[in-house]
């Protein structure tokens, strides 16, 4: 490489992404509006303590700052259910818990598949601000509290919530009921 990768645009790209101001990333980085405006510009090349600040004022990775690939990052990843990978199932007070996605995406995105036997509930503490679920009922019917939000749900049903508060998922039927969470942390979770 002849001259050294222009960051700028990576940087006001992220911070665009997650509708962060110059105001806030200088705060969150320690570097100054001035500098960061410049840096976006493409006008000068920070060092790499300067870039350091501004990947941890943004809670990405160094290289995520540094990538010159233009074309977007694609996966495609199988991890087939006969694997050796470690599978994760709890079942306690009628409530049967199984982890679907890879260990490897905890704490990013987490995908589970949630089987409640009749009269059963599952409460939960607040998870990191910001943090989402996602519910599809596979089968059955379901009720939701979060906070004062209540919500009544049934097959083939789709619910989203932020789930940084209290929140129960109750199955108040006769019946068994089946439902695919998935679960996304905000970048600021740590």
């Amino acid at each position: 490489m002849e001259t050294p990768p222009m960051i700028g645009k990576n940087i006001q790209r992220i911070r665009n992404s997650r509708k962060l101001t110059l105001n806030v990333l200088s705060e969150r980085s320690g570097v100054s509006k001035a500098m960061l405006s410049q840096i976006e510009s493409d006008k000068v090349n920070p060092t790499v303590a300067t870039v350091w600040k501004i990947a941890r004022g943004l809670n990405v990775e160094l290289n995520d700052l540094l990538d010159t690939d233009a074309e977007p990052k694609r996966v495609f990843s199988l991890n087939p259910a006969g694997d050796d990978s470690p599978k994760l199932e709890t079942h306690d007070k009628g409530i049967s818990i199984r982890i679907l996605s890879p260990l490897n995406m905890v704490e990013d995105l987490e995908m589970y598949l949630l089987t409640f036997e009749p009269h059963t509930e599952l409460p939960s503490e607040p998870h990191y601000p910001g943090t989402q679920e996602f519910l599809t009922v596979v089968k059955g019917s379901l009720k939701v509290k979060v906070g004062e939000n209540i919500a009544e749900i049934k097959k083939g049903d789709f619910l989203v919530y932020h789930c940084d508060i209290e929140h129960t998922i109750i199955n108040e039927s006769s019946q068994p009921a089946v439902v695919h969470m998935v679960v996304r942390f905000t970048p600021d979770k740590r």
